[in-house]
């Protein structure tokens, strides 16, 4: 099996109602547009919804760490790449781009860590043989793509 690298979902727009009192979009909703991106990834990995229903696996977000980058609007377009990193027996980290979509310009970066979780017991749990070898072959058809220089920093502030 190939894998595209990375990982897109083209089209999604920020809805009306998704904006703050500062008139852009609200932190959340960043979230919500990075969230439904995955699923592009979970799909074809084995780890989408049907399996979760199945299987009764699935995976559940470790850690996640944000950047906004730039502000989006209502109305506005984008478009979402995911670049898988590093995986184990029971976890893949992840990092997302959030671009524009007419302009090109990156509005927000999202570094993930993600869970395989057995449903039944809520324990985290080895990847099925074959899940396992499909994340390994997507993160090595990745392995040559950019890191955006925000993967791997600390939120703080420096002291000086």
């Amino acid at each position: 099996m190939t894998f595209p690298a990375p990982f897109v979902r083209n089209g999604m727009a920020i809805e009306d109602g998704w904006t703050d009192y500062n008139g852009h979009m609200n932190m959340a909703y960043y979230h919500v547009l990075f969230d439904n991106a995955l699923d592009v990834v979970l799909e074809p990995l084995g780890l989408g919804p049907e399996v979760a229903r199945q299987a009764k696996v699935s995976v559940f977000t470790a850690q996640a760490q944000v950047h906004y980058l730039s502000e989006l609007n209502a109305g506005d377009r984008v478009s979402v790449e995911t670049r898988l990193i590093a995986h184990d027996a029971k976890r893949l980290h992840y990092v997302q781009t959030m671009r524009h979509a007419e302009q090109g310009r990156v509005a927000a970066i999202s570094e993930n860590l993600i869970l395989h979780v057995d449903l039944i017991t809520r324990r985290v749990s080895p990847f099925a043989p074959d899940v396992a070898a499909r994340v390994a072959q997507a993160v090595a058809a990745h392995a040559d793509l950019p890191l955006p220089e925000q993967v791997g920093r600390r939120v703080g502030v420096t002291r000086g």
